[in-house]
């Protein structure tokens, strides 16, 4: 009784302080994530006061908000949409993966932690966190932005290459022989293939299998079925994320808009306990040690960041305004790369990884909304004032409002 009391207790706090912050951040036209991200660094382990009896709820409820973001992301695109953006936009994934993860792989050889450590720290500076970008999305209302598609295609090349990498990085890490790594491999790319397959090609008959006009019946069967695939994928060593987003192109039409309406509420919950929990489980004190590496190493993949989707963006033909909003929107770092460092750190694998992995994730997620939603009119304003200096005789007012480009593009 006295347990359960507590964990009431804790988990409504929490659920509370989530709701006081949004509003907050509402108020301020910002972003909750780095406030959600501050609390749980407050009440986490070393924080002011750390919570004990709600931390395994907090971390399956953080599991399903991932989950929810992804599954809500795939509702937003069909499996047409899907297929025909992974075709043209593969060029950018390997911008992406080669402007992203040489830094951190020659952070780690610099540093004398050898090539194993320089594979893992290239994962993480890599991969951009789908949750949070999803979120940031969702926040700013460009869900139906021009630039949305190519940034998805990114985020989907990434989280579809951790179903090869993930593998990998185990069978390094554990010092599996190459047979064993390699039928872990073979398994992790027949599971992701045949999902993509079924969603893409009998999409329309999983929609008809779901649908109902009972909105309780949807509700529960969308939800029941996005978290068997994610488990699925998961213990087949493929990212429960990726289940869950294509889960979400499989469904389409009315099934696709009841779901989105129905599960928004969810997905703001489960998602916002998410966030603190990546805030819970990080050590105050093990930060400041390597707080200079981390922010360095943060810095540039910040900008190589947005020279990826500023790159993708103009490829895809997309205006200056969106092509800075797509840089800007890809800088956060999250789940995955402390998937990944995790993964490291029960392996033995360099003392100081975990920390300098923490304290790099926490700077983006942190600094990520920041630049999804300032590098625009910062790039636009130094761009302006460039070209001012460049003509001779120019007017030197200031620029007038920006129009974005929000066309649908992609939004069924």
């Amino acid at each position: 009784m006295h347990s359960s009391a507590v964990f009431l207790i804790e988990f409504g706090a929490i659920i509370l302080g989530l709701g006081l912050l949004g509003r907050l951040a509402a108020r301020l036209r910002f972003s909750p994530i780095p406030l959600y991200l501050l609390a749980g660094l407050a009440f986490g382990e070393g924080g002011l006061l750390p919570l004990g009896a709600s931390e395994e709820f907090v971390a399956i409820g953080a599991e399903i908000g991932v989950i929810l973001l992804l599954l809500m992301l795939g509702l937003e695109y069909t499996a047409g949409d899907l297929v025909s953006h992974l075709k043209t936009q593969y060029p950018a994934g390997l911008v992406d993966m080669t402007l992203n993860a040489l830094p951190g792989a020659a952070t780690a050889l610099l540093l004398g932690w050898g090539p194993i450590a320089a594979v893992v720290l290239a994962g993480i500076t890599w991969v951009s966190s789908s949750g949070v970008i999803a979120k940031v999305l969702g926040d700013l209302g460009r869900i139906g932005n021009r630039e949305t598609p190519v940034i998805l295609s990114i985020l989907v090349l990434e989280d579809l290459s951790m179903a090869v990498y993930l593998p990998v990085v185990t069978a390094l890490l554990a010092g599996t022989g190459f047979a064993a790594g390699s039928v872990t491999l073979g398994i992790a790319l027949g599971a992701a293939g045949l999902v993509l397959l079924l969603a893409v090609r009998y999409g329309r008959h999983i929609s008809r299998f779901v649908s109902t006009d009972d909105p309780e019946k949807l509700l529960l069967v969308v939800l029941g079925l996005t978290l068997v695939v994610a488990g699925v994928a998961q213990q087949l060593q493929v990212s429960a994320a990726v289940g869950a987003f294509l889960v979400g192109i499989a469904l389409s039409g009315e099934v696709a808009e009841g779901a989105h309406h129905l599960l928004a509420p969810l997905r703001d919950l489960f998602a916002a306990v998410f966030f603190v929990f990546f805030g819970l489980h990080t050590d105050p004190a093990s930060i400041p040690p390597v707080l200079l590496p981390a922010l360095a190493l943060a810095v540039v993949t910040a900008l190589t960041k947005i020279a990826t989707g500023h790159w993708a963006a103009r490829r895809a033909g997309i205006s200056a305004q969106g092509r800075w909003r797509a840089g800007g929107t890809l800088v956060a770092r999250g789940e995955f790369s402390i998937v990944i460092a995790g993964l490291a750190v029960t392996a033995g694998i360099g003392s100081d990884l975990g920390p300098l992995a923490t304290a790099y994730v926490l700077i983006l997620v942190v600094l990520g909304p920041l630049t999804a939603r300032y590098t625009e009119p910062l790039a636009l304003r130094l761009t302006g004032r460039l070209s001012r200096r460049a003509a001779p005789g120019a007017a030197d007012d200031v620029p007038g409002p920006v129009v974005r480009d929000q066309d649908t593009a992609g939004r069924r």
